[in-house]
């Protein structure tokens, strides 16, 4: 080709690559959106709970199988474990159910460079109510993890582990709040323990009938 010109291969990969750049963009300011109307829909009290059946395998399974490429693309491995003893059905919302595992296990991708990430769920043995289940939903990487003085406000809005966390992987900030508060309004907590280097493992219990 001449001096100044693209050959159309070269003009082809050109404008994929400048499409995938307007998808990527498209979909960080969307999930910037959801997470600021989220936010707003909790903090002034609108937000409505669903009680219908849930099966958590199957929940697991669709957050498992929505984070297989993203995961496998870093070559990450990435394995869910559901415990025996969990119901197949309980009462509750799947749509933010599967918003708080898959917040959950989207940081875990983003912030692990190589690896492993397990996504587990399993039933404690808590209250006398044979009817109410505690399930917990746990989430284990070994990326990056959270300095020990930040562990206390990376529930809080706005908070990333520094301020490079926002330039380098992009993101609200507001991520962990909502899942903190979506997790108290199913009647549960949410905790994590991290050591830097090494990884986080972010946990939530609730009940359910």
């Amino acid at each position: 080709a001449s001096a100044g010109f693209l050959s159309r291969p070269d003009r082809q990969t050109r404008h994929k690559r400048l499409s995938d750049v307007i998808v990527r963009s498209g979909e960080s300011l969307l999930a910037i959106i959801n997470d600021i109307l989220d936010f707003s829909k909790i903090e002034s009290g609108k937000l409505e709970l669903e009680t219908v059946p849930v099966d958590p395998s199957e929940t697991t399974s669709h957050v498992l199988n929505l984070f297989w490429d993203p995961a496998n693309t870093k070559g990450l491995d990435i394995a869910a474990y559901v415990a025996p003893d969990v119901p197949t059905k309980i009462e509750g919302d799947p749509v933010r159910l599967n918003q708080v595992i898959s917040n959950l296990v989207n940081n875990a991708v983003k912030f692990t460079d190589e690896g492993a990430i397990s996504l587990q769920v399993r039933r404690l043995p808590v209250g006398e109510d044979k009817d109410i289940a505690t399930l917990e939903f746990s989430v284990t990487d070994n990326g990056i993890g959270i300095p020990a003085d930040k562990l206390d406000t990376i529930f809080s809005s706005f908070s990333q582990a520094d301020q490079t966390t926002t330039r380098r992987f992009g993101g609200t900030g507001l991520g962990l709040a909502i899942c903190k508060r979506l997790v108290e309004a199913m009647g549960g907590e949410i905790s994590v323990s991290s050591e830097p280097g090494k990884g986080s493992t972010f946990r939530f219990w609730i009940p359910a009938r």
